[in-house]
């Protein structure tokens, strides 16, 4: 049995995070759950937003997990409540859980499209002490606290990342890529002031798919959701891609950038390619191609992380067994839960256990600052 850390799971907010945290004069405008039509629905600004539970169908029957979880109560309780949520973890002996938001979205992008900044700046705070005093304190030796910013002002970002180091946040869910979302890219100096916040504390940059607003969606035919999702691994090699041409590595070259529920598997290939574009490409490009292969740049800067991935297990050396984290993506349906041991011991079985232990638990120790309890 191993122990397990899983670096993407997922929060079903409560209803409680905003109204018994914000002002009195902002908990209407604020995120609140109202019920209509038989379903509960988020609140916020005058809008009704998304029903409870995104893709939240842990513990149910697979020929159920098309159905959007309308209620608290179409979900089991581990979705939203962390005391459940550690019994249920505890049973695959999981021993390290980092949480994306989902009211939130995955990178915070919410708040960005708030009209009252204020409100928005007041709910990004809201939300990360929630995630210390109601979330994490739950199970402390459990859940790595993980925050969000507000992307709409670096410097304000910057003073609630050190905010929260302070507390005792290990991780920032960022976003993949800003410039679909309005905002300035990576290859300015817009965003020097969060970059150089979570390097100096040592806060780890995670991006999850899909968290700029856009998936891959080749054709209008396809009406549903599934080319997208087998897609998704293609979001996080252009997030790794253009973070690694751009100057945020060079310039802070101790930040540490996870990739969150894109495999590994495709990683090998990408980096083969990057490399071989940088030396042919160094002629007319010049500075411009950097001073560094890519490669490097990843196994300096980069984590990547699997559910089952078995290609990506085979080539574990191409990407580098110390790059590599174990994801659990509960409680969503790529979740290998409750079944994560007898995932993992298939996955490792020509795996040396030395590595087996870095894969699974031992990376994302070192990475997130993680002490074995």
């Amino acid at each position: 049995m191993y122990d397990l850390i899983s670096v993407d799971d997922h929060i079903i907010e409560p209803p409680d995070v905003w109204i018994d945290r914000l002002p009195r004069k902002y908990q209407e405008a604020g995120p609140h759950v109202v019920e209509a039509d038989g379903h509960e629905f988020w609140e916020y600004e005058g809008i009704r937003g998304e029903t409870m539970g995104l893709n939240a169908v842990a513990g149910k029957p697979i020929e159920d997990w098309n159905m959007e979880p309308a209620r608290y109560s179409d979900m089991i309780p581990g979705c939203y409540d962390p005391t459940a949520r550690a019994r249920d973890l505890a049973a695959d002996n999981i021993v390290g859980s980092l949480c994306f938001p989902t009211l939130p979205r995955f990178g915070g992008t919410l708040f960005l499209a708030f009209k009252d900044k204020v409100l928005a700046d007041l709910c990004v705070k809201a939300y990360n002490d929630w995630m210390f005093d109601g979330w994490c304190a739950a199970a402390p030796d459990l859940f790595i606290p993980m925050v969000i910013c507000q992307l709409w002002d670096p410097e304000l970002a910057a003073a609630e990342i050190r905010r929260c180091a302070g507390r005792g946040a290990r991780a920032l869910a960022f976003v993949e890529n800003t410039v679909p979302l309005g905002l300035p890219s990576f290859y300015t100096d817009h965003w020097d002031p969060l970059w150089r916040a979570c390097e100096e504390t040592q806060t780890v940059v995670n991006l999850h798919i899909g968290t700029s607003g856009q998936m891959v969606w080749p054709t209008p035919e396809e009406s549903g959701f599934h080319i997208p999702i087998m897609l998704a691994q293609v979001n996080a090699a252009t997030a790794m891609v253009n973070l690694l041409q751009s100057p945020v590595p060079r310039k802070f070259p101790e930040i540490q950038i996870a990739l969150s529920e894109g495999g590994i598997g495709w990683i090998p290939s990408q980096l083969e390619r990057c490399d071989r574009m940088w030396e042919r490409h160094q002629g007319w490009a010049g500075d411009d191609m950097g001073p560094e292969r890519p490669s490097e740049i990843f196994r300096r800067n980069f984590y990547g992380a699997f559910v089952d991935d078995e290609v990506g297990i085979e080539l574990r050396h191409r990407i580098g067994v110390e790059r590599i984290m174990w994801e659990c993506d509960y409680p969503h349906v790529e979740a290998p839960w409750p079944n994560s041991q007898v995932v993992l011991d298939k996955l490792m079985t020509d795996v040396p256990r030395d590595e087996a232990e870095l894969l699974t638990n031992g990376n994302a120790r070192r990475l997130y600052r993680w002490p074995k309890r």
